[in-house]
């Protein structure tokens, strides 16, 4: 008799336990798939939020923690001009508990910027100007909150008329609240300071000059830290965090099924 024979014989006659450590193997490859996919598909959300209105560069200040640390809007002016950048776009961006929804984008973008040119009408309108007490909400942040054209939503003490519901072309920008950047710094006391500035620049550049940019406007704003698009929010400690988690947890998942398989060998 073999040692394959002596195995094969322990799995048949012990069918219930046999079947359970198959049910539980199974569990196991199904969280590492779902959990390091959930990682990955938040940076490729984030990414094609980013993509879908044009941003090529990110100036930002997340490296060190779980949300964007506000910073002096002024800092802008550094970097508007330099060779390349063709348009920038201040933005400041928070993970807010919302009325009945734990945890939404809420994103406060500066008025007239490229910013809002991605964002399409499905019902309703755009603000009227930037001091407008109004929301757009991304198709998906709707359906969370329940919302229509017309009704009110509350952001902190603040309640403001939902004037339109819009498709942003990327989850992360449909699952968003969107107002203007001055309400949105009023509201949570951060007047004068942004969380990000979005960047285009000229048609044509490579990723290595992309990357130079990167280098020199991180060398300009020491507040903050420019990266590609492409990458900024796998540079930023939320990112690291949740993707070690998702690890952590695989790894754990994959041992209860090796202990299984050796159990049920036995």
């Amino acid at each position: 008799m073999t040692f394959f024979d002596v195995i094969t014989r322990g799995l048949k006659r012990r069918p219930i336990r046999t079947g359970l450590t198959l049910l539980g193997i199974a569990v196991g490859i199904a969280a590492v798939v779902a959990l390091i996919g959930l990682s990955r598909g938040l940076v490729a959300s984030w990414t094609a939020g980013m993509k879908s209105r044009g941003t090529e560069i990110v100036v930002h200040n997340m490296r060190g923690s779980l949300t964007p640390k506000p910073f002096p809007a002024a800092t802008r002016d550094r970097v508007a001009h330099l060779p390349g950048v063709t348009a920038t776009c201040m933005i400041l961006v928070d993970l807010m508990s919302v009325e009945n929804a734990e945890l939404m984008i809420v994103s406060g973008r500066e008025w007239g910027c490229f910013a809002w040119e991605n964002l399409k009408l499905v019902s309703g309108r755009m603000p009227k100007d930037q001091m407008e007490r109004a929301v757009l909400l991304g198709t998906t942040a709707a359906d969370v909150l329940k919302k229509k054209v017309g009704d009110t939503v509350q952001i902190e003490t603040e309640e403001l008329t939902v004037v339109g519901i819009v498709e942003g072309g990327a989850f992360v920008e449909n699952g968003s609240i969107i107002l203007s950047l001055p309400l949105l710094q009023q509201i949570t006391g951060n007047q004068d300071k942004i969380s990000a500035i979005d960047v285009r620049v000229a048609a044509g550049t490579n990723d290595a000059e992309i990357r130079r940019l990167c280098e020199e406007m991180s060398r300009l704003i020491p507040e903050a830290h420019a990266d590609p698009a492409g990458e900024h929010l796998a540079h930023t400690e939320g990112y690291r965090v949740i993707n070690a988690m998702s690890w952590g947890t695989s790894l754990l998942a994959i041992l209860v099924g090796v202990l299984g398989v050796t159990n049920t060998m036995l």
